[in-house]
């Protein structure tokens, strides 16, 4: 239920307590959005925000990744910031509050860790509990009317995790290839028929042909249990590292990547791909 507004008074003085953790957050975000508040904070709704929230994550991801622990920190507030926004906008509009919200994540958990929470299956197997998962799962989509095999699969997930979701859900109605050849066999197929668009189609079938490519090589990696959005973002790096020491070592000249040509920086290419592969090697234990 909403909140009842507190005096301007006691508000002032939880928004300075420093100590006053969850609810000075919640207060400051009472004051953005009151008449007399931030006017930029006033005018946003679920949709103007929701690109924010998405970015927000993607840097918690990031700084993960780099181990970059102190950002996290702060890169995780800002990804709090964005669910304390989204209840503050429902709560205007009557929908829910901030306490519902914790609510219901805190009984999903409860009613998800039956082994954990509930005497009668606290001795459950692993195999045992990966059947109740399921099943609580199915009961979840019942309750919210999705009944295809399909639904509930969010569509503004990054493409390429959308796509192993999707291929995870037909699996296990028994839509999948028996092996990970015959996904292999259907990549050569795919990009085939690719260059065949690229010389007798449109640039919409040529679209099209690439991304039948793209999703069957999601197929793939989930095959192989990697993840693919991981697995890309490690490539980018991997790049990112490699490209940076072309520039450095043309910089060490005075020269720039345009002053240089292809042959040259594809020797470069390969010196700071054998300096990755030697300084992998130091890492491994002896």
């Amino acid at each position: 239920m909403p909140q009842r507004p507190l005096p301007r008074a006691e508000s002032d003085a939880l928004v300075h307590d420093a100590t006053a953790g969850m609810d000075r957050l919640l207060e400051i975000m009472a004051r953005l959005r009151a008449p007399d508040g931030c006017q930029w904070d006033i005018e946003q709704t679920f949709a103007t925000i929701a690109n924010y929230t998405l970015e927000e994550a993607h840097e918690v991801v990031d700084a993960i990744e780099r181990e970059a622990w102190d950002e996290l920190k702060g890169e995780l507030g800002d990804l709090l910031l964005q669910s304390v926004f989204h209840a503050k906008i429902a709560e205007e509009q009557g929908l829910f509050g901030f306490d519902d919200i914790v609510a219901s994540i805190s009984q999903k958990m409860v009613d998800r860790h039956p082994h954990i929470f509930t005497e009668d299956q606290a001795d459950l197997t692993a195999e045992e509990q990966a059947v109740a998962w399921e099943r609580m799962k199915a009961a979840e989509r019942a309750a919210k009317k999705e009944t295809r095999t399909l639904d509930g699969v969010a569509v503004a997930l990054p493409a390429l995790t959308r796509a192993v979701k999707l291929q995870k859900r037909a699996a296990r109605v028994g839509f999948d290839w028996p092996t990970t050849h015959e996904v292999i066999d259907k990549i050569v197929e795919e990009a085939r028929e690719l260059e065949e668009a690229r010389s007798t189609k449109t640039p919409e079938d040529v679209a099209e042909e690439f991304g039948d490519l793209l999703f069957v090589m999601a197929n793939l990696a989930r095959h192989l249990d990697v993840d693919p959005e991981t697995a890309l973002r490690a490539a980018n790096a991997k790049f990112t590292r490699r490209f940076n020491r072309i520039e450095d070592w043309l910089a060490e000249q005075g020269r720039k990547p345009a002053d240089s040509d292809l042959a040259e920086m594809d020797a470069l290419w390969d010196r700071a791909k054998a300096e990755d592969k030697d300084r992998s090697l130091s890492r491994r234990p002896a």
